[in-house]
């Protein structure tokens, strides 16, 4: 930019310098003659006009470097200086990196209202902006909602088949299954030697694993009738971790509680306690039986938080999409596969919402969210 208005300041001087010895020269050199004739030769007066007429082109040149100067001061100023605020606003617009401390230059009507309307239109182009990262970022968030109840919605479809199933199959299998057992101990009584005696221990194990699945089942297959009312979520805690406190999952664990006072939540004591065990069980196996898990709880906007960390490997990806599918289960033939799902299915029931998460410093997290009262 600035070469090129050297150049037209160069061009305009030397314009101007030759018009302006054109329009002189006639008369310079009548002059020049004139005096010639006028001064003898030899004389101090005829060397100061032959110095003259030598310092002519000097001044020509002095004369065409000036005016080059002048108006390349007079075209930066008003032409250049607006020209580059304009072109620097106009390369931001292409990059959509908008400075909104360029402000505009003066440089006569036109450029003023180039920059004026460059100025306007970066405003707007920023008000789109904002409004877009605004809509992309609700967008998200909406996307975000929309895939948890669509696992949930997945969720739910899985525990009602569930849930039929277990309805005509649960009490055909309960019955005989305690007569079974019955039995079993029967047997166990009158076994004649210890060899027997223990198999009949190893199969008494065995159907008392069929006996909680089939109780799982019973669980995902109540109906959806509650009543729920308030309770004292930090005393329902209390109680469970002084039950859960003798199991040998939790030998080696220490349960750290750190309860707000006064949070009642919309739920019933029974369901919530089975939540929570189940939940405090989960962590110590996670733990392989030693570390500490934390239980805290909390009112935020109307729901009422009940959240369980852990310090184990947390939940691999791969197993998080099906964390609480009935019968997926990561224990081998330790587990059933229905804790999680039962605990959801309850969750659900009293109007909440149960929720795991990886945590950044390691371990997994569980929360379990409530209406508050």
């Amino acid at each position: 930019m600035k070469w090129r208005i050297a150049s037209v300041a160069f061009l305009l001087s030397s314009l101007c310098t030759g018009l302006s010895w054109l329009s002189l020269q006639p008369v310079l050199i009548r002059l020049l003659e004139l005096g010639r004739r006028l001064v003898s030769p030899g004389t101090p007066d005829a060397e100061v006009l032959a110095q003259v007429r030598g310092f002519l082109p000097l001044a020509l040149g002095l004369d065409l470097v000036a005016l080059t100067l002048l108006a390349y001061v007079v075209l930066d100023l008003t032409v250049g200086r607006p020209l580059r605020s304009a072109e620097a606003m106009v390369e931001q617009l292409g990059r959509l990196e908008l400075d909104p401390h360029l402000t505009p230059t003066q440089g006569g009507p036109l450029l003023s209202r180039m920059q004026r309307a460059l100025q306007r239109l970066a405003e707007a182009l920023r008000s789109e902006q904002a409004l877009t990262r605004s809509q992309v970022e609700s967008l998200r968030d909406a996307n975000l909602r929309l895939s948890r109840a669509q696992t949930e919605l997945v969720s739910a479809e899985r525990l009602a088949t569930v849930g039929r199933l277990a309805a005509g199959v649960a009490h055909e299998v309960g019955n005989p299954l305690a007569g079974i057992l019955g039995y079993l101990s029967l047997a166990r009584m009158k076994a004649p030697t210890a060899e027997l005696k223990d198999y009949l221990e190893r199969i008494d194990h065995e159907v008392q694993r069929i006996d909680r699945i089939v109780r799982g089942l019973l669980d995902l297959g109540r109906p959806e009738t509650s009543s729920p009312g308030p309770v004292d979520v930090g005393s329902v805690v209390e109680t469970c971790v002084r039950l859960v406190r003798a199991a040998p999952e939790l030998a080696g664990v220490s349960v750290d509680l750190a309860l707000e006072p006064g949070v009642f939540a919309r739920a019933e004591t029974g369901p919530l306690s089975q939540i929570l065990i189940n939940l405090l069980l989960n962590a110590a196996q996670a733990m392989g039986g030693k570390g500490s898990v934390s239980v805290v709880t909390r009112r935020e906007e109307g729901a009422v938080h009940l959240v369980v960390r852990d310090q184990g490997p947390g939940i691999p990806p791969e197993v998080m999409p099906r964390l609480f599918e009935p019968f997926f289960t990561t224990k081998g033939r330790q587990g059933t596969g229905l804790g999680l799902a039962v605990s959801l299915r309850l969750t659900q029931v009293m109007g909440g919402r149960l929720g795991a998460e990886n945590l950044p410093e390691g371990g997994a997290r569980f929360t379990v969210s409530l209406p508050a009262v």
